[in-house]
Formats: C-alpha cells, structure tokens, sequence
C-alpha cells in the first residue's frame, strides 16, 4: 500500500461562461494554464447541464442558441496557500468571475498513489 497520507486544504472553484475570453483563449483553459504555471497540482473543468447565477439568468444546454454560454466550473483541491496564490493571480488580470472556497481533505490511495 502507498498511500499519501491525508492533506488539509481547500476546494478552489471557480464559474465561468463557457464562451468568455480572456488574452485570446477560452477564460478555463486560461485558468487551467495561469493554474499550472502557478505550480497547481492539478485541475478540471466541467461544463454544466443548465443553471443559473446570481443575475436570474437560466442557461440550458439543450438550447441550440444558447450554444456556448453554459456555464463551466473550474475546480482545483489544493492547500490554502496554492489557492491564495491563484485567486492574487486572477485579481491581477481583474477578471470579473464568481468563485468559492470550500474546506478539504485530500491524499492519494491505492499503488500508484498518483
């Protein structure tokens, strides 16, 4: 058994309309570059089903022309201070995203202990 042994951090989420840019790219792929340059460990993006935000707005997959404007989590499990490092990065670029900050606990189980 190689297990890592449990690590005290936090859920760094982060929301985003699929089709926002930001310096030429698509805003997630933005954040998941920004995020590895940051020495991020590691993070996924997830496009959403339907939703909607704190503008009452409701964004439906299924919807044809609404193609492109679902919204997209971006999630990275990381220590508090990988996650303080990212969101000063984000406020540099004055990017206007909603965000949240969850407590957790992470490590790797199995062999290959990732």
């Amino acid at each position: 058994m190689n297990d890592t042994a449990a690590t005290q951090g936090v859920y760094l989420r982060f929301f985003v309309h699929e089709n926002r840019r930001h310096a030429g790219v698509l805003l997630y792929d933005w954040l998941l570059a920004e995020a590895r340059k940051l020495g991020l460990p590691g993070g996924t993006a997830f496009r959403s089903i339907a939703g909607y935000g704190r503008h009452g707005v409701t964004h439906e997959a299924h919807f044809l022309e609404l193609a492109g404007q679902e919204t997209v989590r971006v999630d990275f499990v990381v220590t508090r201070e990988a996650a303080d490092k990212m969101l000063t990065r984000v406020r540099a670029e004055n990017l206007p995203m909603f965000y949240a900050i969850l407590p957790a606990e992470f490590g790797a189980l199995g062999n290959d202990a990732c």
